[in-house]
């Protein structure tokens, strides 16, 4: 799994090709990581995202980067937690399997994720973990030529969850 990194920190700052975006189904930018990439990336990107006229939750888009270090940002709406038995765990499973489709798609071999849905949308990070890495791991090996996809966890909690996550994933 050494294409596979988890990190802390600021996913805005990443030098991926692509970095993923857990956007709102109005791709219009918000709070948390949406709000930040939106605001690094410079005017640009709302024009682009305004002509998709939105995006389904567990789908994807893909814009340009414009002034983040990132060539490209991919948009994925995850799901709200409303308990598990609402399709949320299928839908997180697809906004991961649909951003890397999509970015192997358009030639891009390293990509950095948040952890999406685990902050306002309160979708639990031990669940949330399993699901991201699972989705990963199944894509880093039916893709030998994908460079590098990292995690970036915004704080503390998410990036020991997913530390450990995988550490017991390696275990089995």
């Amino acid at each position: 799994m050494n294409r596979l990194n988890i990190t802390k920190g600021d996913i805005v700052k990443m030098k991926t090709d692509a970095i993923v975006n857990a956007a709102n189904t109005s791709l219009l930018g918000g709070g948390g990581v949406d709000g930040a990439i939106h605001k690094a990336a410079g005017a640009m990107l709302l024009e682009e995202c305004k002509k998709f006229n939105g995006c389904p939750t567990g789908e994807a888009r893909i814009t340009s980067g414009y002034k983040l270090n990132a060539k490209y940002v991919i948009h994925t709406p995850g799901p709200i937690w409303r308990g598990g038995n609402k399709g949320e765990p299928e839908l997180l499973a697809n906004c991961y399997k649909n951003s890397l489709s999509l970015a192997y798609e358009n030639g891009i071999r390293s990509i950095a994720f948040p952890s999406i849905s685990t902050g306002v949308y309160r979708f639990p990070v031990d669940l949330a973990s399993k699901i991201a890495l699972n989705e990963i791991s199944k894509f880093l090996s039916d893709h030998p030529d994908f460079e590098k996809i990292v995690i970036v966890c915004f704080d503390e909690i998410t990036y020991k969850t997913y530390k450990n996550t995988l550490k017991a994933m390696e275990m089995k």
